[in-house]
């Protein structure tokens, strides 16, 4: 057997509505294998969200979702920034710093333009650390604040 890491999703109980939502926003999402409980309902599986497969279980409340583990989404423009932010935040969601929110489940999320990445790797020290400075006072964030910010 190939030893095989997978990220593991501890839901109360609506793992199954989550990765159902996830489908609207990552046309990849897909349930590959998992199981239902006594009652029907379901119970744990492992999905394919984009890509990535990740292990989800609805195992009760003892362990909540924390900012100790978020999903890191690189995308390439501030239409895509805009469409997950609106999307993940909306219905309970939670807008947090610098391009951080958690979705109405309590998982939280990065929403990273390519930008952000480009331009705080640039070859001026200076212009990459306003930048920094520029996000670091941001919730979502703003591809064109942070092109002003690299340009000074």
């Amino acid at each position: 057997m190939t030893t095989t890491i997978t990220p593991f999703l501890w839901f109360d109980n609506d793992a199954e509505e989550a990765f159902a939502f996830y489908a609207t926003l990552f046309p990849g999402t897909r349930l590959v294998d998992g199981a239902r409980g006594p009652d029907g309902a379901f119970f744990f599986g492992t999905f394919e969200l984009n890509g990535p497969r990740i292990m989800a279980m609805n195992a009760g409340p003892a362990f909540p979702h924390t900012e100790a583990f978020s999903f890191f989404t690189q995308v390439d423009d501030q239409t895509e920034v805009d469409r997950l932010w609106n999307a993940l935040t909306a219905d309970g969601g939670e807008e947090s710093q610098c391009g951080w929110l958690k979705d109405k489940f309590g998982v939280s999320w990065q929403i990273v333009p390519e930008a952000l990445m480009r331009l705080q790797q640039g070859p001026d020290a200076a212009a990459a650390a306003r930048v920094t400075q520029a996000m670091l006072g941001m919730r979502k964030i703003v591809v064109a604040e942070l092109e002003a910010a690299y340009a000074g």
